[in-house]
């Protein structure tokens, strides 16, 4: 079973390469983040020719995620359970549902924008109703997984330059604990291997040629339950998506389960 992970920046701008890549990759389950259009704009349709069903939690704005699956989709749990309100309410960050033998979550954390910004505490305290959301399905036997942008570098091997963050978002004591939070309820960091260079790295800035210069983070991340690291055969960023005109500037994250 092949479960991959991709911010595509934008689901419309991006759908003639998504639609591409998974008849290309063989994904039986993609989580998408950051789809940027309203639930009634979503591209069932052509997602639906491919053979996917699609599970969706956008409003039309910043955020917005998705499940799309050929494997199933049941038990479909839209926002993230008694995660916090931002600007008057919830955003659009989180849905979790079944597929065949797998629970997944598929995330967007919130960016943090700035130390000592209300977006920044409201990152941490997302970050600790998704530790309390996750943690039944975490302990359980079943497969299970959190897949997303979770917008934290877990180490300083995560960046670049270490040196480049120093006062910044994404690198943070506070974020890096909340993330430490997460696995200590059951889950573990699959990381996936390079596809070229020696770390990696799934997230490079449209700016200063950062791609090219492989100026990049790893902020997209799969965190599993025990019975899905068992399960995990293979995982690589591909980074082949990440070039060519019109690409996100993330990059898929992708996992393949003996299930």
């Amino acid at each position: 079973m092949r479960i991959a992970t991709w911010n595509v920046n934008s689901i419309t701008a991006r759908l003639p390469r998504l639609l591409a890549w998974l008849e290309s990759s063989g994904t039986d389950v993609l989580c998408v983040q950051e789809t940027k259009c309203a639930e009634s704009a979503f591209p069932y349709e052509p997602l639906r020719e491919l053979g996917y069903e699609a599970a969706v939690n956008a409003t039309g704005r910043w955020n917005g995620v998705a499940l799309l699956s050929r494997a199933g989709l049941t038990d479909v749990t839209v926002g993230l359970p008694g995660g916090p309100d931002y600007d008057g309410g919830q955003e659009p960050r989180a849905i979790g549902a079944t597929c065949g033998p797998v629970r997944l979550w598929s995330v967007y954390v919130p960016n943090g924008r700035e130390i000592g910004h209300p977006h920044y505490t409201y990152k941490l305290r997302w970050l600790e109703a998704l530790r309390t959301a996750v943690a039944d399905d975490a302990a359980g036997e079943r497969p299970f997984a959190v897949l997303g942008d979770f917008n934290v570098a877990p180490t300083d091997e995560d960046v670049w330059d270490r040196a480049r963050f120093e006062g910044l978002t994404h690198v943070t004591d506070l974020e890096r604990d909340a993330l430490a939070a997460l696995r200590k309820a059951g889950l573990s960091d699959v990381v996936p291997r390079p596809l070229k260079y020696d770390r990696p790295f799934t997230y490079w800035d449209y700016r200063e040629l950062c791609f090219p210069k492989n100026r990049g983070m790893r902020i997209d991340l799969v965190y599993g339950n025990e019975g899905f690291a068992k399960a995990v055969g293979d995982a690589y960023v591909d980074r082949e998506e990440r070039k060519g005109k019109g690409a996100s500037d993330h990059a898929p994250v992708v996992v393949d389960l003996e299930v």
